[in-house]
């Protein structure tokens, strides 16, 4: 298979199963909605940095929910299959480009909701959905990538969880920064800056699935 048939073929049959799976891709909107429903009966339209830390940390944990299938649900006989017809650096392409479209989704849903919901209090709605699309692909990266460690390792998804949190608090720390200028009047100094770390430090995991994964497939 040449790469890039090989990537779009991985991810067809990925959006293929997931179309099949419907309960998941339900699950998870359900989950989605609910958790914000009930931020909202215990706190009604709280202030804007509440609102802006109440949403990064719900978009943490839908992460959490939507990305730990997409290794642990691939079992051994499965992945036998994908090492004799393809490589490793294709098959993690392809679980990353699907996830960060997943996830791309479930943000925008979860912004739409806390909207409807929780008031609106943006000041600079499109660049605050910049940056939900933005933080929303760079949670997705980290999580995908401790997936396939924790799926290699032959462990669940609480595995997962406890690798990541430690990593994804400095990421969730500076997104929760850099989305406080969608509240406010002018843009704050180093938001340039900021945008490019996170940039950076999405290209950096990138770079990392595809130099160790191909230890791990080789398992």
């Amino acid at each position: 298979m040449k790469n890039k048939n090989a990537i779009l073929a991985l991810l067809q049959k990925d959006f293929l199963l997931e179309l099949r799976q419907q309960y998941t891709l339900y699950g998870i909107i359900l989950y989605v909605v609910t958790t914000i429903f009930v931020v909202y009966l215990s706190m009604g339209q709280p202030d804007d940095q509440v609102w802006n830390g109440l949403f990064w940390v719900i978009q943490l944990f839908v992460c959490v929910n939507a990305v730990a299938k997409s290794f642990l649900q691939e079992g051994s006989g499965r992945m036998l299959y994908f090492y004799s017809i393809t490589s490793a650096q294709n098959f993690v392409l392809a679980k990353l480009i699907f996830n960060l479209v997943l996830m791309l989704a479930m943000s925008l849903l979860s912004l739409a909701v806390f909207t409807l919901l929780l008031g609106n209090p943006l000041t600079h709605a499109l660049v605050f959905i910049g940056i939900v699309c933005l933080g929303g692909m760079s949670i997705s990266m980290v999580f995908t990538f401790l997936a396939a460690i924790a799926a290699k390792a032959q462990q669940n998804a609480a595995m997962m969880a406890i690798m990541g949190f430690p990593l994804i608090i400095p990421q969730l720390l500076l997104l929760m920064k850099i989305s406080a200028t969608g509240f406010s009047s002018v843009i704050q100094g180093g938001f340039i800056q900021m945008v490019a770390m996170l940039v950076g430090l999405d290209i950096l995991v990138v770079a990392l699935a595809l130099i160790l994964f191909p230890f791990l497939w080789k398992d």
